[in-house]
């Protein structure tokens, strides 16, 4: 049953939770929507921040006087700079005057006192006209103070007098000559005091208490609106199945709900103070104070406020129980799935005990079972029932799926009872079960006891009637000790154990019961005879009893207490004159490391001389070890701060999905290394401390295992592109500061091509000072193993740029040199050959030297990341070293020698950049090609000792063509002789390497190095011993073959193979059937592999051979 959600519920407390949730979320909007509409009617369209600066300037304000009719009264003081005020400016500010009284009482009219006593009638007319054209309200009259100099006045009263009619037409204009003309018209308790009149007005405070009113309403607006969007949010959250989720949704609406808690909280409190503030500015005795109107408004929008905060705060505190019970029934759900599979398994695992058996033994292995069983049953019901419990608590607290909560609540008590009443019904089947056998153990053990005792009961002892009767009463007690359940018959035992009988218990009973009657029988005639015997009285004849061979029923000595006791088992951790086995090296190792933990601190610095040179090379050593200590630390931090951490959940969100895919790539075959240093080599190191002439041999021994750095070598390309693209991520500077470490990842991973390079030079310093001294040809040889290395992975570097070989580069062997040749090439015939003599200028290559192929290519510079240019090397041609021959000379330039190939069929005339480049190629190729003549010898003796009468000659004559190597000088264009050609025997300066095909060399040689004529190189007079002809089909190998090159197959004992066609060069094309593979092979080793079954008719072989056949499968 899956989980249900608070909207999926429907029992009746889940919807009375889920409607007062409802309830709550209506009434904060409710709550939301009055607000707003308060907020409309007391906010104006303009702000203060819209005509500000123009309200400073005081161009006109609202001092709170009040005209006839209650009419509000607009003053437009003095203002040199009126007219240079814009339109648009002065309308707004006119607007924003007009829009307070309006939306305090709509309707009301309006005075404007235009003060224009220091002024000019160009000026008056002037404002008098942009009042009309821009003010927004109903203007009831304006009042004009003229000018008080006797010229202006003079003139503005002309003017007024010629203008009244356009301007009363407009507006109501009266034209006063003082202020005293101005208290007809308006109360002076509502003028301010620069009228002669007695109301006090501040106009910066009126603009503070004006601009604090409007920020408080926008805050207050601001706040309904996060209380109505919060509000909305919390309920169309949909629940998410997952706790980790439920709880950070927790953790998240509990701190957003804090934060809006502040801020209301905050404009509550900027409310308050502002109701200080009005209530200190006004008077009561006012009945047009609109300072009051301003502080109803103000109380009215914080009664507003607090009911809506009332009404969140109730839907919040329902949403959020709401969450939190869903996340209480999410991990109830969870910990009743956990308990209900642990106890299904208790009970499989219950069914899995077997309450039946055919021994004693058997039952109490499986009563010791279930006693295991019992006890951990036990405690995984205790811990079911605290889940219920816990249930039970949920329910009790109200919880809205309180149904859902009690029936897993009952199916858990009722799995646990089920598992209580199953391990009880099986813990008395296997009692009852045990019981039925014990009884007939007994009555088998009381039946062999009785065939015992009649059995040492002597002849001679019943001779005598006191003999008699003395084993009468043997037999009588015997009887009465008998087991009370052979009283009962088979059929009453069965009925008795009838809830545990099986039929091997059935039989088991029927031969118990059989064997009783038997023994009973034979106690009943032996009881028939002790009777007569005791009842004659004779006298006792002496009989001589034959001594027994064997005496009856005895025990033997194996099985006694005594020789019980003396047996013995002595172990030797260290037996004398026998060697410790290197696989189990736990004490020395122990040893090794205690004698160094208590003296590596006790290194002997007494010798004589600070440039000693055993002095000398016990610091390099020390300093090799604790280099050693330091890169495997080093190696560890990068493996557990970085590469592990990519796994830490905390951490997942910093890391790119992509990154994560690719950490082989960022940190190469880096743990393989690490695993080598510190438990190996490390160790390695450290026994050489106070021996520092064994650690040559030390570097010898792993010199395999040092491959590795190859391959990361080859790696780092990638790894170094991976880390520009995401060297500035997150994860990676977290785990920086984690670290502590100074230097970022890059410089780590930089770590082993490093190390790799300070070897070689800690083994140079040691033997600089171990000249002479023991170990030193060992350091030789290490430190020209390191070089190796280092070279072999300058050349794995190069290796890997190369593009366009369709084949695996691995079937080629290992890189053993590359470098950058001039080369020219000649063909022996067609039209190739004279394409190329027209080719005057070289060619550049990249020669790649494998161990069974020459690569050429063209090197190629591609652009890289940050401007760099990466070369490649792109594939042109290969020639396989088994049809390779040399020319170590080329006439006119001492740095060119050739390569040839298929018998001169193609010749590669290369020039080196220099003479000691040339020597070091030629080097290598003779030793390629030396390797291939003893690999040939090799093959040659295994088949003369596996194919007893096949000739060396003719084996020879199937081998791969011979290269040559000639010291000769010849011309660049000009072939060498032929190769198939016999070598005339005075040319001492020639010199051969079996490597190619139809070798006349080698046949020679093979004759020479055999050692003579034999049994085994001599051709027999029989046909059968001669080689046959092989014929295309199938056939079944009966030995084993190897790959020994990229156009080789491997074939196995047993395989099926098809022989398809033979090639012109003497190699059968050859597919395994069953690996599915296809190559080349030799008739010669087709022979070996098939034996006589590639003949026509049977022949034995040799003993190498034994009485194997191949038989041909079928024929195409």
């Amino acid at each position: 049953m899956g989980l249900i959600s608070p909207q999926e519920s429907e029992s009746e407390p889940e919807q009375e939770s889920s409607s007062a949730e409802m309830d709550s979320y209506h009434s904060l909007l409710q709550a939301g929507s009055q607000l707003e509409s308060t907020l409309q009617q007391v906010t104006v369209p303009v702000s203060m921040k819209e005509v500000g600066g123009y309200i400073e300037k005081q161009v006109a304000y609202l001092s709170g006087g009040r005209g006839e009719d209650s009419s509000v009264i607009i003053t437009l003081p003095e203002c040199s700079a009126f007219s240079d005020i814009p339109e648009e400016a002065l309308a707004k500010v006119l607007t924003y005057l007009t829009l307070i009284p309006r939306k305090r009482q709509p309707g009301v009219k309006f005075i404007i006192i235009l003060d224009r006593r220091l002024d000019t009638w160009a000026s008056i007319k002037t404002a008098l006209a942009r009042i009309a054209a821009s003010f927004p309200g109903n203007l009831h009259l304006v009042l004009v103070l003229r000018p008080t100099s006797f010229f202006q006045r003079t003139v503005t009263d002309l003017g007024f007098r010629f203008s009244q009619e356009d301007f009363m037409i407009k507006m109501p204009v009266v034209m006063l000559s003082s202020v005293t003309d101005l208290l007809r018209y308006i109360d002076e308790n509502q003028l301010t005091s620069e009228f002669g009149g007695t109301l006090d007005y501040c106009h910066s405070d009126w603009i503070v208490l004006r601009t604090a009113i409007e920020s408080f309403a926008v805050t207050v607006k601001d706040i309904a609106q996060m209380l109505q969007a919060f509000g909305t949010e919390l309920a169309e959250t949909e629940l998410p199945d997952e706790g980790n989720t439920i709880e950070y949704l927790l953790k998240t609406h509990t701190d957003k709900y804090r934060r809006l808690k502040d801020a209301i909280r905050s404009v509550s409190k900027e409310g308050r103070h502002l109701l200080c503030s009005l209530e200190a500015s006004g008077t009561e005795e006012d009945p047009h104070w609109d300072v009051k109107l301003d502080w109803d408004t103000v109380q009215r929008l914080l009664a507003q406020l607090r009911d809506m905060e009332a009404a969140f705060d109730g839907f919040f505190e329902k949403h959020h129980l709401k969450l939190h019970q869903f996340l209480q029934l999410l991990k109830y759900e969870k910990s009743f799935k956990e308990m209900e599979s642990c106890l299904e398994r208790l009970l499989a695992q219950e069914r899995e005990v077997s309450s039946t058996g055919d021994t004693v033994a058997q039952i109490e292995q499986s009563l010791r079972e279930w006693e295991s069983l019992d006890t951990h049953a036990q405690d995984v019901m205790s811990r079911a029932q605290i889940i219920i419990l816990h249930g039970h608590q949920l329910a009790a607290g109200h919880h809205y799926a309180m149904a859902l909560i009690v029936q897993r609540c009952n199916e858990l008590r009722h799995l646990s009872d089920t598992l209580s009443t199953a391990l009880k019904a099986k813990r008395a089947r296997l009692a009852h079960t045990h019981q039925l056998l014990l009884c007939l153990g007994q009555a088998q053990s009381w039946c062999d006891q009785g065939a015992y005792l009649l059995a040492q009961q002597l002849v001679d002892r019943f001779q005598s009637k006191e003999g008699a009767q003395a084993a009468l009463r043997d037999l009588e007690r015997l009887l009465e000790d008998a087991p009370s359940v052979l009283s009962s018959g088979p059929d009453v035992l069965a009925m008795e154990h009838e809830a545990v009988i099986t039929t091997q218990l059935q039989a088991q009973i029927g031969k118990t019961f059989e064997k009783h009657a038997t023994v009973q029988d034979m106690i009943q005639n032996r009881q028939a005879c002790l009777r007569k015997l005791a009842d004659k009285h004779v006298r006792p004849v002496q009989l001589v009893a034959p001594r027994p061979e064997n005496p009856p029923h005895s025990k033997s000595p194996l099985f006694s207490p005594k020789h019980g006791d003396g047996l013995k088992f002595t172990f030797d951790i260290s037996l004398p004159g026998k060697k410790v086995s290197r696989k189990s090296p736990n004490s020395r190792k122990i040893e090794v490391m205690h004698d160094y933990q208590e003296n590596r601190s006790c290194v002997s610095y007494g010798l004589e001389g600070e440039d000693s040179p055993d002095l000398l090379r016990r610091h390099v050593m020390r300093e090799l070890i604790e280099t050693e200590r330091m890169y495997v630390e080093e190696l560890l931090s990068v493996l557990l701060g970085y590469r592990a951490e990519m796994d830490n959940p905390a951490l997942a969100g910093l890391l790119p999905p992509v990154l994560r895919s690719k950490r082989d790539v960022l940190f190469g075959n880096m743990p393989e290394i690490y695993n080598f240093h510190s438990r190996v080599f490390l160790e390695d190191l450290e026994g050489c401390l106070e021996t520092p002439e064994g650690v040559g041999a030390c570097f010898l021994a792993r010199k395999e295992n040092f491959q590795m750095y190859e391959c990361y070598c080859q790696n780092k390309t990638r790894s170094d592109t991976l880390w520009r693209q995401f060297s500035d991520c997150a994860f990676f500077q977290e785990c920086q500061k984690k670290l502590e470490h100074k230097l970022g990842l890059d410089s780590y991973l930089l770590k082993p091509v490093q190390r790799l390079t300070k070897y070689q030079l800690l083994l140079k310093e040691l033997l600089k000072y171990s000249t002479g001294c023991e170990g030193a040809t060992e350091l030789q040889g290490a430190l020209a193993a390191m070089l190796d290395l280092l070279k072999a992975v300058n050349d794995s570097m190069h290796q890997i740029a190369i593009t366009g070989y369709e084949g695996e580069l691995c079937d080629l062997g290992r890189v053993l040199m590359q470098g950058s040749f001039s080369v020219w090439i000649s063909h022996k015939r067609g039209p190739t050959r004279m394409k190329e003599l027209t080719r005057f200028k070289p060619m550049q290559r990249h020669l790649f030297l494998y161990e069974r192929a020459l690569l050429f290519c063209k090197r190629r510079e591609e652009p890289g990341e940050g401007g760099d240019k990466a070369p490649s090397y792109g594939f042109k041609h290969c020639l396989k070293m088994t049809a390779v021959g040399i020319t170590e000379n080329v006439k006119g330039d001492v740095k060119k020698f050739e390569i040839w190939y298929s018998g001169r069929e193609e010749v590669y005339v290369i020039q080196a950049p220099s003479v000691e480049v040339k020597m070091a190629w030629l080097n290598q190729l003779r030793r390629i090609l030396t390797n291939q003549q003893k690999l040939l010898k090799d093959e040659a003796y295994q088949h003369s000792h596996m194919v007893e009468h096949i000739p060396l000659s003719s084996l020879s004559e199937s081998k791969q063509q011979r290269a040559s190597v000639s010291s000769d000088e010849t011309e660049s264009g000009r072939s060498s002789p032929d190769p198939q050609s016999h070598s005339p025997p005075h040319r001492r300066n020639r010199r051969s390497w079996p490597g190619a095909h139809h070798s006349v060399d080698i046949c020679e040689s093979l004759e020479g190095w055999s050692g003579g004529p034999g049994p085994a190189s001599q051709p027999s007079d029989t046909e059968e011993d001669s080689p046959g002809q092989l014929s295309p089909g199938r056939y079944r190998a009966l030995a084993d073959c190897h790959r020994n090159g990229p156009d080789s197959v491997t074939i196995r004992c047993g395989d099926v193979i098809h022989l398809q066609h033979q090639g012109s060069q003497g190699f059968w094309l050859v597919k395994n059937l069953s690996l599915r593979q296809e190559g080349l092979m030799s008739a010669s080793s087709l022979q070996v592999i098939l034996g006589d079954g590639s003949r026509g008719h049977s022949t034995r072989l040799g003993d190498a051979a034994g009485n194997l056949k191949a038989r041909k499968l079928s024929t195409p």
